[in-house]
């Protein structure tokens, strides 16, 4: 459920082409969906203005499986992250409408096309940092937001990222994706006004502590307006990006 759906189901109660009834009988689902061992919050979407999206891992492809179909009914974007090649055969095999992107390892079915709002471009140290960088650009462009791509652009050959600093300052938000010492993220901060929202990836040699260097690197920015989030979390990221980007909303 989400307030799209909610509005059009009005409009045909106000046409004649739904009765209360059916409106309560459809909402009576809501706002949880027990499946016994899972408890989906179908109403998610019209609190935080996205639904709710399933994190793979840990799961089987049969309990993915029912909960996707259980969430095909919210008639909202649907959404699964880290999803294994394997996994997203056994998906598609039964759900044909599902896509897969192995690049940021996102399952979905889209919702319904809107013009896109705003900007926010993704920013990567190098390309090793990219699937992670992918999760968060996949994500923002499924929940609305206009995307940009800047990706191979870190500290190591620093003019790449100061060459694009006018596509940088259109943005109303930016996320930038590096690993071993994570120093892009106040290179980028340095030179906007918009926030900036980090992501320590577990790139990089040993000293990097799989993702812990940059991560503290990031959280003792110099530069304001930096916030981080967790390492390799691009998904989280990019809801972040996406809050700030999207406009704000009216009743």
């Amino acid at each position: 459920m989400d307030e799209r759906l909610l509005r059009r189901w009005l409009a045909d109660i106000r046409g004649g082409r739904r009765t209360p009834g059916q409106l309560i009988d459809a909402l009576a689902r809501w706002p949880t969906d027990d499946l016994g061992w899972a408890r989906l919050d179908t109403h998610r979407a019209l609190r935080r203005g996205y639904p709710e999206v399933v994190l793979a891992e840990g799961k089987t492809a049969d309990q993915l499986e029912r909960i996707t179909r259980r969430l095909l009914r919210t008639g909202s974007l649907v959404l699964l992250t880290r999803v294994q090649p394997d996994v997203a055969k056994h998906l598609q095999r039964s759900l044909r409408f599902l896509r897969y992107d192995p690049a940021s390892r996102l399952a979905y079915r889209a919702a319904p096309k809107t013009r896109p709002h705003g900007l926010v471009v993704v920013v990567s140290g190098g390309t090793s940092d990219v699937p992670v960088a992918e999760e968060a650009a996949v994500t923002l462009g499924l929940l609305g937001s206009r995307v940009a791509r800047l990706y191979d652009v870190g500290v190591a050959g620093i003019h790449r990222v100061l060459a694009q600093w006018r596509l940088l300052r259109r943005a109303k938000a930016i996320v930038v994706v590096a690993g071993m010492e994570g120093a892009l993220a106040s290179v980028v901060a340095g030179l906007v006004a918009c926030p900036v929202v980090a992501v320590p990836t577990s790139i990089g040699y040993g000293a990097s502590f799989q993702g812990l260097a940059p991560l503290l690197a990031m959280m003792n920015s110099c530069v304001p307006g930096v916030g981080v989030v967790n390492i390799d979390n691009g998904f989280g990221a990019a809801c972040l990006a996406h809050a700030i980007n999207r406009p704000a909303r009216t009743r």
